[in-house]
């Protein structure tokens, strides 16, 4: 367990349940510069709704940094968020090239995801991606940045790509109270031990979630999604 009692899950990600929320981070290559100009971040949010659209992937959140990117996203159907990460990475690493001159890769191997648990970390999620521009310093409120889904979900800004998640969609009677809501979450940041656990998730590939989380996992995949127990084994009698 963790310090604040989610559970630290191991999970294959051809393994991914349908309908289990992702955290999904692509950084560049040696963290090297993936969006050079506004024109870059436009390509590459096209490709996103176009390849969401076609593999049934939702997307609730979103950030694009100079060097990598973060997605919040529910897939809908099998395999669908690895086949929209392949196909959108290699379109944009054909873009990329083509405009900039250049050979090679691009992206920093296989993106990293994880599992979200949605009643006990959904919204902090919303919250630690649309606030990745503030805690890099780049602006110092989320509404000052663009290339974020921040508009969409603090103000109601349209975008064909931005799908609410249920829980987002709870946290008010109306579009009016459900924004004024969501702002308000944002009157703190993500620091400390949420952090930090956020971090570690999708740096080692791991899932948080409570115990119920953790059967529900195993019950859809058929997979061990528990970290066995360490030290040495015990001695036979």
């Amino acid at each position: 367990m963790t310090s604040t009692g989610r559970r630290q899950l191991f999970w294959p990600v051809e393994a991914a349940p349908i309908g289990v929320p992702q955290h999904v981070i692509q950084r560049g290559n040696n963290r090297q510069v993936c969006f050079a100009s506004e024109e870059d971040m436009r390509a590459y949010l096209h490709w996103l709704r176009e390849y969401a659209g076609k593999f049934r992937v939702e997307v609730h959140a979103w950030v694009l940094m100079s060097n990598h990117v973060h997605l919040l996203c529910t897939p809908r159907a099998p395999e669908a968020m690895s086949r929209m990460m392949q196909a959108l990475g290699r379109m944009y690493v054909r873009y990329f090239n083509y405009t900039y001159q250049r050979t090679g890769t691009l992206w920093e191997g296989r993106y990293k995801s994880c599992l979200v648990e949605s009643e006990s970390y959904l919204l902090h999620l919303y919250r630690y991606i649309e606030l990745n521009p503030v805690r890099a310093d780049m602006v110092t409120q989320p509404d000052e940045y663009t290339w974020s889904s921040y508009p969409c979900n603090a103000f109601g800004k349209e975008s064909k790509l931005h799908t609410p998640h249920a829980l987002y969609l709870a946290l008010g009677k109306d579009k009016g109270e459900r924004l004024e809501n969501y702002r308000a979450l944002f009157a703190a940041h993500v620091e400390g031990i949420l952090l930090d656990e956020i971090r570690q998730s999708i740096n080692k590939g791991l899932a948080l979630g409570h115990e119920r989380f953790a059967r529900q996992i195993e019950q859809l995949t058929g997979c061990q999604v528990t970290p066995g127990k360490r030290g040495r084994p015990k001695k036979t009698e």
